[in-house]
């Protein structure tokens, strides 16, 4: 959508929750702000944006809000006539114009990962009622499903760890006993990053260690919980900004006069971002797992399958078998896998060339890795950057 001209600029309040502090909602109010700058709006932060609209005395005092939704601000939107964009799930308010993550998209993305790992045994940690909980655990259970796997869960009100958490001991006990129903090594997703957490103190209490007995995937991608202490957590960032900023141009449209979308518009996660908490590879067979190990920290070299064989001291064809036995795939596979990841991390965090990518994941040439990573991944890797790199895509 092209900038367009009006006398005054048009008047946005934001109301998303910025007092918590939280990444996610300040990765959504910086899209909002960005897009409000390219197109020239007057915003303002307005926690109380349901009572000012409320007072018929001063005129209604804002053209559209973008906000975490109450039901107290989605009635006085509808009875003042003004366009309003929700980015929170759980409103209780319904009917509502919206903009969200694709949570199910994200749980398919964690089993992926455990998956690729060897994890065969797989758990999902949540809130009890939320839905972006039952969304991503449905994303999560389907794939793993596909791979002929089950998926074990603990559930728990949001409620009960909030404030003075009342229900904290209950909790703790619960997650012991689900604790004590495993059979590591286990691939665990979970709903927020703090709660991995949680889930890590609980699992050194029980002698397990992470991620040798359990892997686990946090969520949101706060940098500052994922990033200390140790184990860092591997996380999958939403893409929030993106949230932010569609919310924005959405906002735009119905300003403008537009019908709304008849369908909520559901954004796709930016990453899965891999740190410690995912590092161990999870097979029986130890002669595998040291071949994963030299495999993982020498993909950007050109490894081949004789390089594997001989770095864990084995005959290549038992090695083969093996390797099949455990993960169902061939070395090569698991070569040519490892680089891909590796291209899809460089592309989406530098500006390298694709000349650099290509070297830097032990493809032979530039021409060589598009063709093999347009053929899995099944568009350019330049499309893939575009997709992925950037918060803000440009306006449409």
């Amino acid at each position: 959508m092209n900038k367009t001209s009006f006398d005054k600029p048009r008047r946005v309040a934001i109301s998303l929750d910025l007092d918590w502090g939280y990444k996610r909602h300040l990765e959504v109010y910086a899209g909002c702000q960005k897009y409000a700058d390219e197109v020239g709006w007057q915003c303002t932060i307005n926690p109380a944006a349901d009572r000012i609209l409320r007072r018929p005395a001063d005129g209604v005092p804002f053209d559209g809000v973008i906000a975490r939704a109450t039901k107290s601000l989605a009635d006085a939107a509808r009875l003042t006539g003004v366009p309003l964009v929700n980015v929170w799930l759980n409103s209780p308010a319904e009917g509502l114009t919206s903009v969200f993550p694709d949570w199910e998209a994200s749980g398919a993305m964690a089993a992926e990962h455990l998956l690729a790992r060897g994890f065969r045994q797989f758990g999902y940690l949540g809130y009890a009622r939320d839905i972006d909980s039952r969304l991503q655990f449905n994303g999560f259970r389907n794939v793993i499903r596909q791979a002929g796997f089950s998926c074990s869960t603990f559930r728990f009100s949001r409620t009960s760890i909030s404030g003075v958490a009342l229900g904290w001991e209950k909790i703790l006990a619960g997650m012991v006993k689900w604790i004590d129903t495993w059979k590591p090594p286990i691939g665990v997703f979970v709903c927020q990053d703090l709660v991995c957490r949680y889930l890590i103190d609980v699992c050194r209490s029980k002698g397990l260690h992470v991620s040798q007995d359990v892997g686990i995937i946090g969520t949101h991608n706060e940098s500052d919980i994922c990033n200390a202490p140790q184990p860092s957590l591997t996380s999958i960032d939403l893409g929030f900004g993106q949230i932010g900023y569609r919310a924005a141009a959405l906002l735009d449209q119905m300003m403008a006069g537009h019908l709304p979308p008849a369908k909520t518009e559901l954004v796709i996660p930016a990453e899965l971002v891999s740190r410690q908490s995912t590092d161990a590879h999870a097979v029986d067979d130890p002669i595998v797992g040291r071949a994963l190990r030299f495999m993982t920290e020498n993909a950007h070299l050109r490894i081949q399958v004789n390089h594997v064989a001989r770095a864990v001291s084995t005959q290549r064809r038992t090695l083969e078998r093996r390797f099949r036995e455990s993960l169902g795939r061939s070395i090569a596979e698991e070569i040519a896998r490892l680089r891909l990841e590796r291209t899809k991390r460089r592309l989406v965090e530098t500006d390298a060339t694709m000349k650099n990518v290509a070297q830097e994941g032990g493809f032979r040439s530039a021409d060589h890795f598009y063709k093999v990573f347009t053929r899995v991944v099944g568009i350019p890797p330049s499309e893939y950057r575009q997709q992925h790199q950037f918060a803000f895509p440009e306006r449409t």
